[in-house]
């Protein structure tokens, strides 16, 4: 039997209409996939609360965590993922490269030309519709 994981990830918007983007380093599981940046959530935590650790722990910042976008369950070679995705401003600090191999700001209407994992591909459905 497949482990699940319950992750959340941060759609983190900027004053320009972009988005933080965060490609996965070649040491990581789904290695050179694009994906929002985020993790697991611990034991006895809320989805915002896990959501604000795992970026002050990847990105080194504080966000605000707004509406729920997406609830999706994607099941991968190994592992079956269940992803929640909220859209997020950073508060207070810039994001810094700690464990992926890039971020980059990528405007709305471009989400679509990166290589994105595919638990994270109908968030991006979603936003390239609204």
């Amino acid at each position: 039997m497949k482990k699940s994981v319950h992750v959340v990830g941060a759609i983190i918007e900027n004053d320009h209409d972009e988005i933080l983007c965060a490609l996965r380093g070649p040491e990581m599981t789904l290695p050179n996939y694009w994906e929002f940046p985020g993790g697991k959530i611990e034991t006895g935590e809320s989805r915002n609360e896990a959501l604000k650790r795992e970026i002050r722990e990847e990105l080194k910042c504080t966000i605000e965590v707004f509406c729920h976008v997406e609830d999706t369950t994607y099941e991968y070679e190994k592992v079956i993922v269940r992803l929640e995705t909220f859209m997020c401003k950073i508060i207070s600090g810039t994001p810094s490269v700690t464990e992926h191999a890039e971020l980059k700001w990528v405007s709305r209407k471009e989400l679509n030309t990166l290589n994105w994992a595919p638990a994270d591909i109908p968030a991006i459905e979603k936003l390239l519709s609204n």
